[in-house]
């Protein structure tokens, strides 16, 4: 029985978590007989994950991405199972491991915004870590025997940073809707300040998903609409919390943390239109959910969502905050009509999750 490694300690986080719980799902449904997968979990995580296929075995480890320990430790736990293959699912893993993998990478986006501001780190520590961050994706990419990207978009920026050779490994994979998220239902009990018209932002507040220009530019527009902001309480959503109150802003743009399936999906389908103004993106799973509940969408014009939308929404310039302004406004003069149904059947994890697969038997 060949043995197959799933590197998923990312599995309750958001994001890349999302794809995890997904793919892992989807593997246990279509996966064939003779394969057994090794599931690498925290070991704060190994009780709540739950796997009914009796050919998933979980690995609880200690160690955390971008950690020495994973350099070390996880090394050495991921050599000890004497694997057929490991699929890192993160851009983080260990350098020195030289038996075959398989790569995921999400976003190329921490290879073009270097910014001590994307970290609450000093600058020396920033630069350190971002060096470290560089050398360890680059082993990985090229190293790698396949690279799994979701998107296209994610591809070509990869072949500009490290060369055409890497071409023929690389394999775009569009990811889909999440199915807790397709199957909920939906809260119909809001809290009563979402009640009125709501324009909505779902995401994290990394400086590179621009939610500082969102903010300013909502704040000058005047609209009894208010803006929902939905993402995790860190350091970034309290630097953009102390924004809109000096903005005098806190009745008219509200955040919302821990948000559930149910509150998402509530969110989604009542939601004027759903605003992205993000520098860049590897897929930008927030649209594609939006465009599921018929949301329509208001974006960034950069490259990924054209890819993932084509002109099947309104976009604006990020940089360009009188731009923001301008088209929020004439979204709200004249709501524009976009058709979803020919977009959506193109994204599903079930797909994604079929074509993984096949990456996987061609490196056995």
């Amino acid at each position: 029985m060949k043995k197959i490694g799933i590197d998923a300690r990312l599995y309750f986080q958001t994001g890349v978590g999302t794809y995890l719980r997904n793919l892992l799902y989807y593997l246990q449904k279509l996966a064939p007989d003779n394969v057994q997968f090794l599931i690498y979990l925290l070991e704060a995580d190994k009780d709540k994950a739950t796997f009914w296929n009796t050919n998933f075995v979980k690995r609880p480890v200690s160690s955390y991405w971008h950690t020495f320990s994973e350099q070390t430790r996880f090394l050495y736990e991921t050599y000890r199972d004497n694997l057929d293959l490991i699929h890192f699912t993160y851009f983080s893993y260990p350098i020195l491991y030289r038996r075959p993998f398989v790569s995921t990478v999400h976003d190329a986006t921490p290879m073009f915004f270097k910014t001590g501001k994307a970290s609450t780190k000093d600058p020396l520590s920033y630069e350190i870590k971002h060096r470290v961050f560089k050398a360890v994706i680059k082993a990985q990419v090229k190293k790698a025997l396949k690279i799994i990207t979701p998107s296209k978009t994610v591809k070509k920026q990869l072949i500009d940073l490290y060369g055409h050779a890497l071409g023929d490994k690389i394999i775009p994979i569009y990811e889909g809707i999440d199915r807790e998220l397709q199957k909920v239902k939906e809260n119909t009990a809001p809290p009563k300040k979402f009640a009125k018209p709501f324009f909505l932002y779902v995401g994290n507040f990394y400086p590179h998903k621009n939610v500082e220009t969102l903010i300013r530019a909502f704040s000058k527009i005047g609209s009894p609409s208010v803006l929902v902001l939905i993402g995790p309480k860190d350091y970034f959503a309290e630097q953009l919390a102390q924004l809109v109150g000096d903005l005098k802003q806190k009745k008219h743009i509200i955040f919302y943390h821990n948000v559930t399936a149910a509150d998402l999906k509530y969110f989604y389908t009542n939601a004027q239109a759903l605003v992205h103004p993000s520098f860049s993106e590897g897929f930008g799973l927030p649209v594609i959910e939006a465009a599921y509940f018929n949301c329509l969408v208001i974006g960034s014009n950069i490259e990924v969502f054209r890819e993932l939308l084509n002109d099947e929404y309104l976009s604006f310039d990020p940089h360009d905050e009188t731009d923001v302004i301008k088209k929020i406004q004439q979204f709200l003069t004249k709501k524009p009509v976009f058709d979803y149904k020919h977009i959506v059947p193109q994204y599903s994890f079930e797909e994604m999750t079929k074509k993984t697969l096949d990456v996987y038997s061609s490196c056995l």
